[in-house]
């Protein structure tokens, strides 16, 4: 009976995300040619309509945890699991304006790709190693003036819920980008692929949590920086993830 509702109230909540998104998208694309700053609305507005959905629809809501690692007042580094595009929804409302890293053929994307150009993200070409690395490096002293954190997935992609660090290794860009701009990283667990998994209909009822984790200071080698940030990231996510499983039984095991 359990499943059922899930899949009806999954199966609601699809038709209303995609069809307010593709309204908001194509009735606010004039906004695109206003400043950044009255544009920035229409990212603000979008994601608190889709959070009340979640909420009202999907009976799922988030709590976070740890503010007291995460700094405002200088910019940081926020190095984030990601397992679900859950996530990618409350970037803007957890840091308001981050700087996120992500693949520059997502700005290829009709429509949606300006979107994305205008929130001023780091764009980097994934193809060529060098040439990511290099895009990375060059938007530190752009971004530290702006006083806005950067957020990176340091796996590079949504990974599945069980999926390991073997099929999805964190790669080093992050901790080469920390050391090159002396700036902390802040590490953030997450428990996200439960509730909402990679390319799945089906989103299921319950709290997200949101951890953030002590920072680390950027020093030493980039191998022993990434080393301490995939295993504080890795067992903490894996730790939400059976607690989540305790407090709702509906969940994969």
């Amino acid at each position: 009976m359990k499943n059922l509702e899930i899949f009806l109230r999954s199966t609601v909540f699809n038709i209303l995300f995609f069809g307010v998104t593709a309204v908001m998208a194509l009735s606010l694309l004039p906004t695109a040619l206003l400043p950044r700053r009255v544009f920035m609305g229409v990212v603000w507005l979008w994601v608190r309509v889709v959070h009340g959905l979640e909420r009202v629809i999907l009976n799922l809501d988030y709590e976070v945890r740890g503010l007291e690692h995460f700094p405002r007042d200088r910019t940081v580094i926020i190095a984030a699991k990601h397992q679900s595009a859950y996530e990618t929804f409350k970037l803007h409302i957890l840091f308001n304006d981050p700087a996120i890293v992500l693949k520059r053929e997502l700005l290829r994307i009709p429509v949606w790709g300006l979107y994305l150009s205008k929130i001023d993200p780091i764009a980097i070409n994934r193809a060529e190693r060098g040439d990511a690395l290099r895009s990375l490096i060059a938007a530190l002293d752009h971004v530290k003036d702006q006083h806005r954190p950067i957020i990176i997935f340091p796996q590079g992609t949504r990974v599945k819920y069980n999926a390991t660090t073997t099929d999805k290794p964190y790669k080093a860009g992050v901790a080469r980008m920390a050391l090159q701009g002396n700036i902390p990283i802040v590490p953030l667990a997450m428990n996200t692929g439960l509730f909402w998994p990679k390319l799945s209909w089906i989103k299921r009822p319950g709290r997200v949590i949101f951890e953030f984790l002590p920072p680390i200071a950027p020093d030493g080698s980039a191998a022993d920086i990434m080393q301490k940030l995939q295993h504080d990231i890795e067992a903490r996510s894996n730790a939400l993830m059976d607690e989540a499983r305790e407090q709702s039984p509906w969940l994969p095991r």
